[in-house]
């Protein structure tokens, strides 16, 4: 069994147990170490830990394994480490926060099937890696394990999703911070990688971060933020470390919505010369929707809708706030999966990729002698063209724009036409385009098959 280090600054994390691969021998095995550095690998005497998921600037997380449930049940462990070097107060009121923190995730957990349930937080004092006579405290959360794609992985997947899939995921989690904002929780970190799809199609809210601070309104006290945010998804009123409102949230699933419609990235979507989002351009979609999210999206508090509520019976009016919440498993509805590229934007991308590539070749081959040279040279860029496709990062507009410079550019320089006349070279051109949409069809066919035989 591999065990995967959880110590930040192991060099060489990997550790490989034979004795483990048993389920009897992991369920009694005493404590494990990593062969490097020495850090014990069964969490609380427990979980092990076997892979690493991801780890961001105050957060890693890993899949493990919890020895004393029946089956050795998946879950995924969080470890939260304090930025820098922090002195013992500030160590011990991070410790108090991160209790706090996961007394609420506790609740919420039980309480919201969509929200991943708790299971444990524990902290574990080792001795340094890094430097000797010294300590090391680490601290942990232990949640569900939601088996399935996070939205930002399924765009990269699929690609851009339809508005049908995007009124899905707004009305699931919308109904989630409803329940969320109820308890004066504001999560503040909503985006597509904080929105996990489980594979029967059951969405679920993640991330509720133990350094996050919690609302408490019957104490008379608000929250404010405390710089943690993804850059893009936050409105002004978090950037700027003042306070913040379930607005803020609705703000920032807005954002995470035309995202998801558009394919394009939050940044590519807002013109800060102008301070307003341009996302209406890229999309085609219902005037009532656009106008929800453009509300969503507004800069002032005051002028966003102010609840989860609100949004839900402006979208679904025919939506009832639940009288009681239960955690009781429902079936999710059948829904349309996020569309990926469309056979039409797949072929005519093909088509304009394959005229502007022969334009291309024919240009190459009037200032490259060898032939194998020029030819090679087009298809490397070429293949550039594709990929830039594939990522959105061009679309086949402006591809379509950058065919009609190539020819305007050979038709007005006799030297880049390799001795052919104007019929030619556009014969060429459609040859070109009719090769890629053949190439491009036949993949696609294949893609298709491979996918129902596997």
């Amino acid at each position: 069994m591999e065990a995967y280090c959880t110590r930040p600054r192991c060099p060489r994390p990997k550790n490989y147990f034979a004795d483990l691969d048993e389920a009897t021998t992991l369920k009694t095995a005493q404590q494990k170490y990593c062969a490097t550095c020495g850090m014990p690998l069964i969490l609380d005497g427990r979980y092990m830990s076997t892979k690493l998921l991801g780890r961001g600037g105050f957060a890693s997380a890993f899949l493990a394994r919890d020895r004393r449930i029946p089956g050795i049940r998946a879950c995924v462990v969080k470890q939260f480490q304090p930025a820098g070097d922090i002195s013992a107060n500030q160590l011990r009121i991070a410790q108090q926060l991160f209790e706090r923190e996961a007394d609420v995730l506790a609740e919420i957990g039980r309480e919201h099937e969509q929200i991943p349930e708790l299971y444990a937080f524990f902290q574990i004092t080792v001795p340094s890696f890094t430097q000797p006579n010294h300590e090391e405290q680490f601290f942990y959360l232990v949640q569900e394990y939601i088996d399935g794609l996070n939205l930002e992985e399924e765009l990269t997947q699929k690609g851009k999703f339809s508005e049908t899939a995007i009124l899905y995921m707004l009305q699931e989690i919308l109904k989630i911070l409803k329940f969320v904002h109820d308890k004066s929780i504001i999560h503040r970190d909503i985006k597509p990688s904080n929105i996990m799809r489980r594979q029967d199609g059951k969405l679920f809210l993640l991330d509720f971060g133990a350094v996050k601070q919690v609302t408490n309104v019957a104490s008379g006290t608000v929250a404010s933020s405390t710089g943690i945010y993804s850059a893009g998804f936050a409105p002004p009123e978090q950037m700027t470390g003042n306070q913040v409102f379930p607005c803020t949230d609705l703000y920032a699933l807005a954002v995470t919505a035309v995202t998801l419609l558009t394919g394009e990235s939050a940044t590519q979507l807002f013109d800060p010369l102008i301070n307003q989002w341009t996302w209406r351009s890229h999309v085609d979609i219902d005037p009532h929707l656009a106008n929800v999210l453009d509300k969503m999206l507004l800069p002032a508090v005051s002028q966003r809708f102010q609840s989860a509520e609100e949004v839900l019976k402006e979208l679904f009016p025919q939506f009832i706030p639940p009288t009681t919440l239960t955690n009781t498993p429902t079936q999710p509805p059948v829904i349309q999966p996020p569309a990926s590229f469309s056979t039409t934007d797949l072929l005519s991308g093909a088509a304009v990729s394959g005229f502007e590539g022969a334009l291309i070749a024919i240009a190459l081959s009037s200032l490259i002698p060898l032939a194998i040279i020029a030819v090679s040279i087009a298809i490397v860029i070429l293949s550039v063209m594709v990929f830039a496709q594939t990522r959105r990062w061009i679309k086949t507009t402006n591809l379509l724009i950058v065919a009609a410079i190539t020819f305007a550019i050979i038709l007005f320089v006799p030297s880049l036409q390799a001795g052919m006349d104007i019929q030619q070279i556009v014969i060429l051109g459609i040859t070109g385009s009719l090769v890629a949409i053949a190439v491009t069809a036949l993949f696609k066919l294949i893609y298709r098959l491979l996918s129902m035989m596997f």
